[in-house]
């Protein structure tokens, strides 16, 4: 089930993403918008616009999200091959997405202290 999803949340991405998309979507919304007085701007008439925006909006969270979290573990996955690959690199950087709020503040202000000691002595 998961390779299937992962494959339709790809493909969909894919698919949704692109600017025809984005313009048939302008379109069905000027076309319900000029609609309007036809159907004398009824509860029926705001309720098809919202219900299908809503439904749209609602299955395409999970899409998205499913696509990002891929996206960040690729990502997370090419990095700890670099920091791997790097003789002094420091390898408890490895999968440091998993560790607790307070080791990445320490974490966060080791590197501000570089960060401060590099500006000091005149670098980038």
């Amino acid at each position: 089930m998961n390779e299937a999803f992962r494959k339709f949340a790809h493909w969909t991405s894919n698919t949704l993403g692109t600017p025809w998309v984005f313009v048939l979507a302008i379109v069905i919304v000027v076309a319900w918008a000029i609609s309007g007085p036809l159907f004398q701007f009824s509860t029926t008439w705001q309720l098809v616009i919202n219900t299908g925006t809503t439904i749209m909006t609602f299955l395409m969270v999970f899409v998205i999200q499913n696509t990002q979290n891929r996206d960040a573990k690729a990502i997370h996955l090419k990095l700890d091959e670099l920091i791997e690959a790097i003789g002094n690199a420091r390898n408890e950087l490895i999968d440091i997405e998993d560790a607790t709020d307070e080791e990445l503040a320490t974490l966060e202000e080791e590197y501000a202290g570089f960060r401060q000691k590099t500006a000091a002595a005149g670098g980038k």
